[in-house]
């Protein structure tokens, strides 16, 4: 916790915002101190309420423009600002590209020690709203209330949206989300109409009651609908009431799943799904390839640029159909299955285990049988008795989780020795630090930034290493 800010210091006009920091706020300085500015736009000079002072920082946001940046655009959403998904909205989308594409140079150089003078522009996102597959909403009884909310005593406070940045407890009510196609945002109003004009109660989180939880909408680029509505203590008739009603409404949903969960946490891997109607999965469709994608599958959420991003993948790796492939961390193995018509054979491995039965069952339904998948942790795979099994490698894709690679994989690539790795990030800190050892014995060939989440500061970086001569 930072030092509280007396009153007579909170407010600070003229400041001058100079940069963008990793977690997208604004950087500017003044007087040895260190400024990082939520809603500050490079360029702007604004009026800062500060929040949280620590030693050599201080955390503010926004109170009022005095000058805009040239970048600065109007949000188009009106829950900007007090919603935590989409906090680059303020921001041109030619300039979120460029500092996208910055943050990337500035995290391989400084960290990893890369030469970035060569790096590639950044692939923009061909759609900049309703781009993402799957949304998650939560059901609350502690509806969070903004400065235009006028609300009388005995009005309810039943809310269907997300949680408030920092607020485990409260829910913003979503009127429309630009992140998700139709019929996502008039099948969640419906749903929650339906649920108060029929007092089904919406769940309490700090006291664990109420019967609807959470809903989930995956939609697929087939067109199809996947919707999962999240029980917790429901009365008698109160499951049948709702999915019955979804069902009529929406008849031609692929898929109409619910789930009773009454643990303390919203996650569902570990629960049991019931079919309402329908199937219990849905199909993506990549170059001719389908994937089924169930309730608990990982999907990258982009469908259009996932496509794009798996292009360039294959592009760096430049297999010319007689290459052992590893697809490190492969998730639903979809980068194994994707480029496995232009290897000889693909192996993948991945933590969670049903991710790897999906990875399976994606392999048969194409009818692609050059491909194996091993569930476990990565470094008790990896051993060299399983590349003894399997063969060395001609080509490793790796594509860890947000906090990169142990550092027992990255030795046993170096042990390997393949002429090429392709490190697909999406963290550029923690794949610098992982390629500063890996130059040990590889070089940077190509770099490449993909922009996967307009509107927020997130950013997928793809790069093609070569064994050293």
């Amino acid at each position: 916790m930072g030092r509280r800010i007396p009153q007579e210091k909170k407010f600070v006009s003229g400041l001058e915002i100079i940069d963008i920091a990793e977690e997208g706020k604004g950087v500017a300085k003044q007087d040895n101190l260190v400024y990082f500015i939520e809603r500050g736009v490079p360029g702007d000079i604004v009026e800062v309420e500060l929040q949280r002072k620590k030693k050599s920082f201080v955390e503010g946001r926004v109170v009022k423009v005095e000058s805009p940046s040239a970048y600065r655009v109007d949000p188009f959403c009106k829950h900007f600002g007090v919603c935590g998904g989409c906090k680059w909205q303020h921001m041109s989308y030619d300039a979120q590209l460029k500092f996208k594409e910055q943050s990337v140079g500035n995290a391989l150089s400084r960290i990893g020690k890369v030469n970035v003078s060569e790096m590639e522009p950044i692939l923009a996102s061909e759609g900049t709203t309703y781009y993402r597959n799957k949304l998650e909403f939560t059901f609350s009884n502690k509806r969070w209330l903004t400065d235009l909310d006028e609300v009388q005593p005995g009005d309810s406070m039943d809310a269907l949206g997300f949680h408030v940045p920092g607020r485990f407890d409260k829910i913003l009510a979503i009127d429309h989300c630009y992140l998700q196609q139709d019929p996502s945002n008039v099948l969640r109003n419906e749903i929650f109409e339906f649920a108060k004009a029929n007092g089904i109660s919406f769940y309490d989180l700090k006291f664990h009651d109420g019967a609807l939880r959470n809903l989930i909408i995956r939609t697929s680029s087939t067109g199809e609908v996947m919707v999962i509505v999240v029980f917790a203590y429901p009365e008698e008739g109160q499951v049948d009431l709702l999915m019955a009603f979804i069902h009529e409404r929406y008849p031609d949903l692929a898929s109409l799943l619910y789930i009773i969960n009454q643990k303390r946490n919203d996650t569902i891997f570990d629960q049991e799904i019931e079919i309402y109607a329908g199937r219990d999965f849905i199909y993506e469709e990549m170059e001719g390839l389908k994937f089924k994608v169930g309730p608990k599958s990982f999907y990258q959420t982009n469908s259009k640029q996932a496509y794009e991003l798996y292009k360039i993948t294959r592009e760096f790796a430049g297999l010319k159909g007689d290459e052992l492939v590893y697809d490190l961390y492969t998730g639903a193995g979809t980068i194994a299955n994707f480029v496995a018509r232009s290897a000889k054979e693909v192996v993948g491995v991945e933590y969670v285990p049903t991710a790897i039965e999906d990875a399976k069952v994606n392999s048969a339904i194409n009818e692609i049988h050059n491909t194996k998948f091993y569930a476990g942790d990565m470094k008790d795979v990896l051993t060299a008795d399983f590349i003894a099994e399997h063969g060395k490698p001609d080509v490793v894709i790796t594509d860890p989780p947000r906090a990169g690679m142990h550092a027992d994989v990255v030795a046993r690539i170096l042990e390997m020795e393949s002429e090429k790795v392709v490190y697909v990030s999406c963290n550029a800190a923690t794949q610098a630090r992982d390629l500063e050892m890996l130059q040990e014995k590889y070089e940077v060939a190509r770099i490449k930034p993909v922009d996967m989440f307009p509107h927020t500061q997130h950013v997928e970086n793809v790069i093609l290493l070569k064994l050293r001569k």
